[in-house]
């Protein structure tokens, strides 16, 4: 039976190989008792046969190469520290702490999720802060030429000599950046040739002080360049403002995620397509729905209209009838005449107040904001104002933000390979 079993494997392997009566089979018969199987008529065969110790250190890099592949297929998990950008960088932004380069270089980058490609000041950038990536000094550090098929994914490409470059507006200022690689670490794990603009020129202060970090559903965001690491699934939960410290936490992959928290449907909008788009159906003003017009709210995908969730954006804003409809009740509820304004904010108290829920209703879901969601309050504490405003009337279509300040000490889950969004109450402040 052993013979018969041996003889069918023999046989099997002749077969695959394109053994053929004519070839000379003598001087392989070695080789079959090792690791590879070479027919004198295959076209594999090596120009001199191995010795058992090369045929043995050959398998073993290809099963090491192998295992690095089967492994990148595993999600990971990573969990990164946020912290209040207010206190740290005098930036309005949410931060995470990352290391870029060999040997790693400490920055401090917003996390932004409705931007795709990352990018950090680098040495020499005109009108960046004094921290900066010095680029010259890591040693994986590589500028991308024109011919590389990342130039196609960056907004206004330009070539000057062989470098990519590409110009885009953030906020109320530009930049111009060169399209490089360097490794990145967040938290533990290194991300290799992680593809970014590495700034040469900006204008405006809107620009956070030490790079961004693109976490939206573009090509070169961190969800599609770490996708066969953390399976285009994250979240983040922002602790407020006034925390001093990284109490919050940016969750990278499926593993770890919350179990119990509600979700509704994440859209794409082709229009947007970096943008997490989700259905508002509705807010209601304490026990209140307020009459809004369903076109206020409706997503549509041939104009771009509709609502989204964003870590970017400070403040929440609703186009004008959602924003006054919502507004006005609120002042209702709060039962005080004496409303006055600060800033851009037009509903705001001299005195105490006690301050109605709001509760944006999703479908599948709702999500009831405290005061502490709702309401900012001047440095001396006399003055307090309703932290939503309106969208500004140039905006080319209707598009509600759900912001930052409502989403603080919230779990919010973004699982795009179920085109879902989940939010769940959690304190990390």
């Amino acid at each position: 039976m052993k013979t018969h079993l041996v003889s069918l494997v023999f046989l099997f392997f002749s077969l695959a190989e394109g053994l053929h009566p004519k070839c000379d089979t003598q001087d392989h018969g070695s080789n079959l008792q090792v690791f590879h199987i070479y027919s004198p008529c295959s076209p594999f065969k090596p120009s001199k046969p191995l010795s058992w110790e090369e045929d043995l250190l050959q398998t073993q890099a290809k099963d090491q190469a192998r295992l690095q592949y089967l492994s990148s297929l595993v999600a990971k998990k990573s969990v990164v520290p946020i912290a209040s950008g207010r206190q740290i960088v005098q930036s309005p932004t949410y931060i995470v702490r990352a290391k870029i380069g060999t040997p790693p270089q400490t920055m401090l980058m917003a996390m932004d999720t409705s931007n795709d490609a990352a990018w950090l000041p680098c040495s020499g950038c005109l009108g960046c802060s004094s921290s900066v990536f010095d680029n010259a000094k890591s040693t994986t550090f590589k500028a991308l030429g024109c011919q590389a098929g990342q130039c196609k994914q960056v907004p206004n490409p330009t070539c000057d000599g062989s470098a990519c470059i590409f110009n885009m507006t953030y906020g109320g200022s530009s930049i111009a950046a060169n399209l490089s690689q360097d490794t990145i670490t967040l938290a533990t794990d290194p991300v290799p040739s992680y593809t970014f603009g590495c700034l040469q020129k900006t204008t405006g202060n809107s620009v956070p002080p030490q790079g961004l970090l693109g976490l939206g559903r573009g090509p070169l965001s961190l969800l599609s360049q770490t996708q066969n690491w953390y399976q285009s699934t994250f979240s983040y939960c922002l602790p407020s403002f006034r925390s001093l410290n990284f109490s919050g936490s940016l969750r990278l992959g499926p593993v770890g995620q919350p179990l119990r928290i509600k979700y509704t449907p994440l859209l794409k909008n082709p229009r947007r397509p970096s943008l997490y788009f989700v259905n508002l159906i509705g807010i209601r003003v304490g026990r209140k729905i307020v009459d809004i017009p369903p076109s206020d709210l409706a997503f549509n995908p041939t104009t771009g209209s509709g609502t989204i969730i964003d870590s970017g954006t400070v403040f929440t804003r609703l186009v004008a009838t959602a924003y006054v409809a919502v507004r006005d009740e609120f002042r209702r509820r709060v039962r005080v005449t004496n409303v006055t304004s600060l800033g851009g904010f037009d509903t705001c108290y001299t005195g105490p107040i006690v301050a109605p829920t709001i509760t944006f209703m999703f479908a599948g879901m709702n999500v009831t904001l405290p005061q502490d969601n709702l309401l900012i309050h001047s440095t001396a504490g006399s003055i307090t104002c309703l932290a939503m405003a309106s969208a500004p009337e140039n905006m080319n279509s209707v598009l509600n933000v759900i912001a930052n300040m409502q989403q603080q000490n919230h779990r919010v889950l973004f699982d795009v390979p179920n085109s879902r969004l989940g939010v769940a109450r959690e304190l990390c402040t």
